[in-house]
């Protein structure tokens, strides 16, 4: 058995795939995926996963080099906004409008599902190296 806390396989798979700037999205139960980009659904039902607990386990697992996040939701989810910051420590963080947003996603390796309700919970996670 695995031996770190992220338990998903599809999810794990992704990022041992991950080479230097490729992409993963982590969104709401709503943000559109497009076609051809894999999709790991996590969503069992609203706000379950949370968002920021998917991203949290997803840090300890992957080398984030940067972050790139809508520029919306700093002000229609303030609370969020604080704690994925927060949550992302030093990792580098961009902002782009929600709909430049949702065109970066189509070159990410991955998008994944999480249950999450609140407006703009979306952050797409740049692979970085170990070395």
């Amino acid at each position: 058995m695995k031996k770190g806390n992220l338990l998903n396989a599809p999810l794990t798979a992704v990022i041992a795939r991950l080479g230097h700037t490729d992409r993963l999205v982590i969104g709401d139960a709503g943000l559109p995926i497009p076609s051809g980009v894999e999709r790991i659904d996590l969503a069992v039902r609203p706000g379950l996963p949370h968002f920021l607990d998917v991203v949290r386990t997803t840090l300890e697992e992957m080398v984030v080099e940067k972050a790139l996040i809508a520029e919306e939701l700093e002000t229609v989810s303030p609370e969020l906004h604080g704690a994925l910051v927060e949550l992302l420590g030093d990792i580098e963080i961009r902002t782009l409008p929600h709909e430049e947003f949702k065109v970066e996603t189509k070159s990410a390796r991955a998008v994944v599902r999480t249950g999450e309700f609140t407006p703009y919970a979306n952050v797409i996670l740049y692979s970085g190296v170990v070395f």
